[in-house]
């Protein structure tokens, strides 16, 4: 990776003795799943300060169609088990799954819904009044629990708003841009004490924490074609890479394989659990693909699924403009079931119950991200992180199906009340003299615009859903010309920190991608179509030393640390 993507530790010039000071003991970067069961673990020990970037609304917990899954009650009496829901997320993971990940956040998970449930969470029930188990891709029981059909993700965002905002202890400030995280100086090992904010009515602002949790979310708009909303923008990635922290298994980027696929309309995400509940894939000719292809079919582990279309895509000649077509035509009470999908494809005039839906994979989830232990430490005093920023080893080269509000809710529980406690044994915040003296730059100029719209493109192009060496390493100098012209600017507002934040990331996911010369879970290319033995590890990128990953052997947490790990012959 170029080294210029090395030599800016903040994004804007600043002495910090100038701007307002705010102090808490923990901050919680982060308004999704994650986040908010982090601020109310942390504010048990402790005053909070949550931050947004956008309203709460907006953020891929509140966006997620999909269900939690859960082995609730044993699972004895439906024929599941805990063990059995082990397995399935290690035979989606593709062998780079941590032991130790899956065993806690898949045993510790019914406790977590149970929790929600018993706070006023609404599931679906079936006609015994239970609650509804639903089946989703790569799940090999009925173990998913979804809340209105189709709108889980917003019911769990509601439930815990509404404890969050009752909370005393807990400030919320809502449209608030995190630019980066406070270290005292540019030493490896410096700790985190909190992070330079921007608000929309009170600018900037320097938040002084003992502890700090970061649960950001991912990078979906990375790409072009992405389910995820617009906050979705790599922002927590690039400002802990910035100050220090591990980023690893940057290459496993989940592409959801059935997002709408029409001209100028959004990628709008069709869950997995329509079918589950029986909807069909179909090529142009109409011909169901997904049986000759796994023997779940259309319920493979989603990497399987996404594949696939891309090869019936190519296989009718669609090339990059192609689509297949989900049939929900035979998906009894579709409207009744999934009402959001019904009401978002009757706004483009499509009717699933007589219509078939054409559809094409998208940017889903970031499997990659900071590595943390189970507990949410980063490696760098100080900073924690949870949920999809965070690469705690649970989700391994692919994710299982609903798979991600869980680990937000156990290991967001973890890290924040990691975060309380230590925080606690650490002393008060202390406001300190830090200058970030950036000079403007001497050299040209580009339309930060197109700058945005190319490198989306680039990625989706050369480093989707199938890659190769040839085009990655076009990718990697692409994503290098526009950082020239880019990264060394002085933007004043969130849309050129976004795209900066972005350059960067893209550039850890193409130099991951290039570096592992493979194929496992959903990272594919084409001159390497095999997994490799050697290859079984994490890769892990630090600021300073991006030339090369260190190497990381797959071993299960011990005693909650994170080292270097050793490499890999």
């Amino acid at each position: 990776m170029d080294e210029l993507f090395d030599q800016r530790r903040y994004l804007i010039p600043f002495r910090s003795s100038l701007l307002p000071q705010i102090f808490t003991h923990t901050l919680v970067i982060g308004g999704g799943v994650a986040g908010l069961r982090a601020a109310l673990a942390a504010a048990e020990h402790g005053d909070v300060i949550l931050l947004s970037k956008g309203p709460f609304g907006e953020t891929n917990t509140a966006w997620a169609q999909g269900g939690v899954a859960a082995v609730l009650g044993g699972g004895e009496a439906v024929g599941d088990s805990v063990a059995d829901h082990e397995r399935d997320t290690h035979e989606a993971g593709a062998g780079l799954c941590d032991d130790e990940a899956v065993r806690v956040v898949v045993g510790d998970g019914p406790g977590r819904v149970e929790e929600l449930l018993n706070w006023g969470m609404a599931v679906d029930r079936d006609a015994s009044g239970e609650p509804a188990r639903g089946r989703e891709g790569g799940h090999s029981a009925h173990r998913v629990y979804h809340s209105g059909g189709d709108a889980t993700g917003r019911e769990i965002e509601r439930v815990l708003v509404e404890r969050v905002r009752a909370h005393a202890g807990i400030r919320i400030f809502e449209s608030c841009f995190a630019l980066d995280l406070i270290t005292p100086s540019e030493v490896e090992g410096a700790a985190v004490l909190g992070a330079i904010t921007h608000h929309t009515k009170h600018g900037l602002q320097m938040v002084w924490a003992r502890s700090t949790v970061l649960a950001s979310g991912g990078a979906g708009r990375v790409y072009r074609e992405t389910t995820n909303p617009r906050v979705a923008t790599a922002d927590g990635l690039a400002m802990a890479y910035r100050a220090g922290a591990v980023v690893r298994d940057m290459a496993f980027v989940q592409f959801h394989p059935t997002a709408l696929y029409l001209p100028g309309a959004p990628r709008a995400l069709i869950s997995e659990a329509v079918r589950g509940e029986g909807a069909l894939l179909l090529d142009q000719s109409g011909r169901r693909f997904m049986q000759d292809e796994h023997e779940l079919a259309e319920l493979a582990p989603r990497d399987v699924v996404s594949r696939a279309i891309v090869r019936a895509v190519a296989a009718s000649g669609g090339g990059r403009g192609g689509h297949v077509w989900l049939d929900c035509r035979g998906v009894e009470g579709m409207s009744d079931r999934f009402p959001g999908i019904t009401r978002m494809l009757s706004g483009f005039g499509l009717d699933p119950s007589r219509d078939l839906i054409p559809v094409h994979p998208a940017a889903h989830y970031t499997i990659g991200g900071v590595r943390t232990d189970l507990d949410g430490r980063t490696g760098v005093p100080g900073l924690y992180a949870a949920g999809e920023v965070s690469c705690s080893g649970l989700h391994g080269a692919n994710r299982l199906a609903s798979n991600s509000l869980l680990e937000g809710l156990v290991l967001g529980a973890r890290a924040g009340g990691a975060a309380g406690v230590e925080g606690a044994g650490r002393p008060p915040a202390a406001p300190l003299s830090i200058v970030s003296d950036i000079r403007p730059s001497e050299h040209g100029e580009l339309d930060l615009g197109d700058v945005k719209s190319s490198l989306r493109s680039a990625m989706w192009r050369n480093v989707g859903v199938v890659r190769t060496g040839a085009k990655l390493r076009d990718a990697r100098d692409m994503l290098g010309f526009w950082a020239r012209y880019t990264l060394d600017k002085i933007f004043d507002g969130p849309e050129g920190w976004e795209v900066q934040n972005m350059l960067l990331v893209g550039a850890l996911i193409a130099e991951s991608a290039l570096w592992r010369e493979e194929s496992r879970g959903c990272h594919t290319r084409e001159d390497f179509a095999e997994a490799s033995d050697a290859l079984r590890a994490h890769d892990a990128w630090r600021r300073g030393d991006a030339a090369a990953p260190v190497i990381e052997p797959l071993s299960p947490s011990v005693d909650g640390a994170v080292g270097h790990g050793a490499p890999v012959a």
